[in-house]
């Protein structure tokens, strides 16, 4: 079992060596990534929305695609690999903010985005809920978070988690875990976010659809007595000739 730290020192080498090709026609595994962009894709026209993170966005290949449906909305990219973001800059995209930062405590203001996707990173995060709680904390109230990664039935789950991931990481891949839909509606659930859709899809594929929760209204007191109502009222008027507060059946006036 590695530490936090080892395992993002591993993504970060793996992906640094993987950046000049990661878009290319021979970027050898990673091609697989790009089975996903259609249904993110889909997903998103489903509903409108202003600014949208990508959250291990790697070079940008699923901002690219969506900046060249609609440029006009605002897309930042997020990724821990310093090259990822150097080669995503370079494809000089107008009003796309590109970040090199952690997906587990993300640098941006509370309720910054209408839209979050994760394409196939989330495998490589060491502290999964954090990513849940630090999703949920900035995307605005009523926003989605749309996921696509691994997942499997129970003892192929343990074969990925116990055998095939460790062997990735001893020849420098920076895989950490896969997890099972009842985990991953568990890191939802603590974080706050509402799944609408979680499925397991064909080739170990996750599906996830979670939606952050609406500003609730506030709520009416109405264990307060009538005497505590009236000196309330009283306050806010702030009147000084008896308990005159605006059309209430209370006033002398």
């Amino acid at each position: 079992m590695k530490t936090e730290k080892q395992y993002k020192d591993l993504t970060i080498r793996e992906f640094t060596k993987a950046a000049d090709i990661y878009e290319s026609s021979h970027a050898g595994i990673y091609e697989m990534c790009k089975d996903d962009y259609p249904y993110i894709s889909g997903e998103l026209t489903k509903e409108d929305y202003t600014d949208l993170l990508d959250c291990g966005c790697g070079t940008g290949p699923m901002i690219s695609l969506l900046y060249e449906e609609d440029p006009t909305r605002h897309y930042t990219g997020i990724d821990i690999t310093p090259r990822m973001i150097e080669v995503a800059r370079a494809k000089n995209l107008p009003g796309v903010t590109w970040v090199v930062g952690d997906c587990e405590n993300l640098p941006f203001d509370d309720n910054a985005f209408d839209a979050v996707i994760c394409s196939n990173s989330f495998h490589h995060y060491p502290n999964p809920q954090k990513f849940f709680d630090s999703v949920q904390r900035v995307l605005r109230p009523g926003g989605r978070l749309i996921l696509q990664d691994y997942t499997a039935p129970g003892p192929v789950l343990w074969l990925m988690n116990h055998t095939e991931m460790p062997l990735a990481n001893l020849i420098g891949h920076g895989d950490v875990g896969a997890y099972s839909l009842d985990e991953v509606r568990g890191f939802c659930g603590k974080s706050g976010l509402r799944v609408e859709k979680l499925e397991r899809g064909k080739k170990f594929r996750l599906h996830l659809v979670a939606r952050k929760g609406p500003v609730p209204e506030p709520q009416r007191n109405d264990s307060l007595t009538r005497k505590e109502q009236i000196k309330n009222a009283y306050k806010l008027t702030g009147s000084k000739s008896g308990f005159y507060f605006r059309q209430t059946e209370c006033s002398p006036q």
